[in-house]
């Protein structure tokens, strides 16, 4: 009968694999991953709190395609905390780290990972089920999409709890992996796997409605009414989703080769020596997509350009001064001014310097 190991320290199994973390984590290479994980996981907080906020101020904004791009941004923001948790429990400190601790540390950067693919997933169906019917959006209710959210953050931390569970190498220790040394290179391997056919699969979705968005406008652009921009807005929403796909794919996608390759013991890859960097990598995901969204998006942009706006100009300005940029009829609507915000921003301008 094997032998469990789940009151040994994570220096135990460190030594096991030969993973030499306090001489990895010193010297110029850490401070620079230090340094830029910092300064990342600041614009990620900030960034896409401007994103949640704008969805939720802006009526525009109150469709399932927004709610859904509105829970992306959360995914990001709680990637951004595991990161944090990540960096105060790596180096030195990790063969210091209980098995718990440890699985609490994985666990939170599965669960953003997953968080994340699974709302593009779900965003996928959002995007089929309305292209199909040639929509801007779907006819999705807001019950369901909570209800879809609320799946979403199911998923996302049952997948980041499954080691905790029980797979994992802590009564079989020959079967622990490199990189993850608790975890069962069996595990890895499906982990891994798992999300590289997801990113196939929503890749070649993507594609199938991009090409079907695009032959349509083309063959029904000379006999449709309305508006040139309204026409053109299914097909923005599409090149909007699929550049969030693409680097999301680009970022995360060599993180798992590397974990695929330590699942299947691939003792000449050298792993150990690109996992820090691969990590970066996957979190400068987080960091590109608001940016994205405010790129591609010209309504998200000004939404977020007006709220800076504002935000700075009442925290520079005395009282009096900030009165008399509200208009009087303003202030008749709404006492709150979080109701002045949305009337504002859904609008038009009211900052000075807002275009």
């Amino acid at each position: 009968m094997n032998e469990c190991h789940y009151d040994k320290l994570m220096d135990y199994f460190y030594n096991r694999t030969n993973t030499h973390t306090a001489d990895d984590w010193t010297g110029t290479n850490i401070m620079i991953v230090l340094c830029f994980g910092t300064f990342f996981c600041l614009f990620i907080f900030f960034s896409n709190s401007l994103v949640i906020a704008a969805v939720i101020i802006n009526r525009k904004f109150h469709f399932p395609f927004y709610y859904l791009l509105a829970n992306l941004a959360a995914a990001d923001f709680f990637a951004g905390i595991a990161y944090v948790f990540l960096m105060f429990n790596t180096g030195p400190v990790s063969k210091t780290l209980t098995v718990n601790r440890w699985f609490l540390r994985q666990g939170l950067l599965d669960a953003s990972l997953t968080a994340s693919l699974t709302n593009l997933l779900v965003i996928a169906v959002e995007r089929h089920m309305s292209i199909m019917s040639m929509r801007v959006h779907s006819n999705l209710t807001k019950k369901r999409v909570t209800l879809l959210i609320v799946l979403i953050w199911a998923i996302a931390i049952f997948m980041g709890a499954v080691p905790t569970l029980g797979w994992n190498c802590l009564c079989d220790i020959s079967t622990c992996s490199s990189l993850a040394p608790i975890y069962s290179r069996s595990y890895l391997i499906f982990w891994t796997v798992s999300n590289l056919v997801a990113f196939f699969i929503m890749v070649a979705v993507y594609l199938r409605i991009y090409m079907y968005v695009k032959r349509k406008t083309n063959v029904l652009s000379p006999h449709t009414s309305g508006s040139i921009s309204r026409r053109r807005t299914p097909m923005k929403l599409m090149k909007t989703v699929m550049t969030v796909l693409g680097a999301f794919v680009v970022c995360w996608t060599p993180g798992l080769v590397v974990l695929l390759l330590d699942g299947l013991n691939c003792r000449q890859c050298s792993v150990q020596h690109v996992k820090r960097w691969f990590l970066l990598l996957a979190l400068l995901n987080s960091v590109m997509n608001p940016i994205i969204y405010s790129y591609k998006d010209e309504d998200m942009y000004n939404t977020m350009k007006k709220m800076i706006c504002c935000f700075s100009q009442e925290n520079s300005a005395n009282p009096e001064s900030r009165s008399s940029h509200i208009p009087s009829g303003a202030l008749s609507r709404s006492d709150t001014g979080s109701q002045y915000m949305e009337d504002s921003l859904s609008q038009g301008p009211v900052c000075k310097d807002a275009s």
